[in-house]
């Protein structure tokens, strides 16, 4: 199942990656249409600060400190700039996940993050989850504002 994650995550933050680039005009990264009420440069951003935090710092035990606020606060950062981070995230999600033994996604994720306890291979889904979700929202705005 390990592998599994490994290639959904890969493909997911590829698709991220080729999302924010595909944007041609750089304001509209930070624009929102219809009931979308992040943009998608908001919603990249808490992309990276989710999966840095929950997967890196939680699993990999790497350092990173989250601004969550800031995720969804922060304007204009340039789209290089965006995607620079996007590729760091995916480097650090899928080295952690290299690393990781099977035994692992049955064991108890180290922090109550949803209300409950859970695996840590269940919430490896719900975080796989939330970033298509996400994905998804990113694609949405760039064809209607593109």
């Amino acid at each position: 199942m390990v592998e599994e994650l490994y290639t959904l995550y890969k493909r997911d933050l590829q698709r991220l990656h080729k999302e924010i680039s595909l944007f041609s005009q750089e304001e509209h990264l930070w624009q929102i249409s219809g009931q979308v009420p992040n943009a998608a440069g908001n919603l990249s951003l808490h992309l990276v600060g989710n999966l840095s935090t929950y997967i890196g710092k939680n699993i990999g035990n790497t350092p990173y400190i989250r601004d969550r606020e800031a995720e969804f606060t922060s304007k204009n950062i340039p789209k290089q700039a965006l995607l620079h981070q996007i590729e760091i995230t995916q480097h650090l999600v899928l080295t952690t996940l290299q690393q990781m033994q099977a035994v692992e996604l049955s064991q108890q994720y180290p922090e109550n993050v949803l209300g409950f306890e859970m695996t840590t291979g269940f919430f490896l889904m719900h975080l796989l989850a939330h970033l298509s979700y996400h994905l998804g929202q990113i694609n949405y705005l760039r064809r209607i504002l593109e």
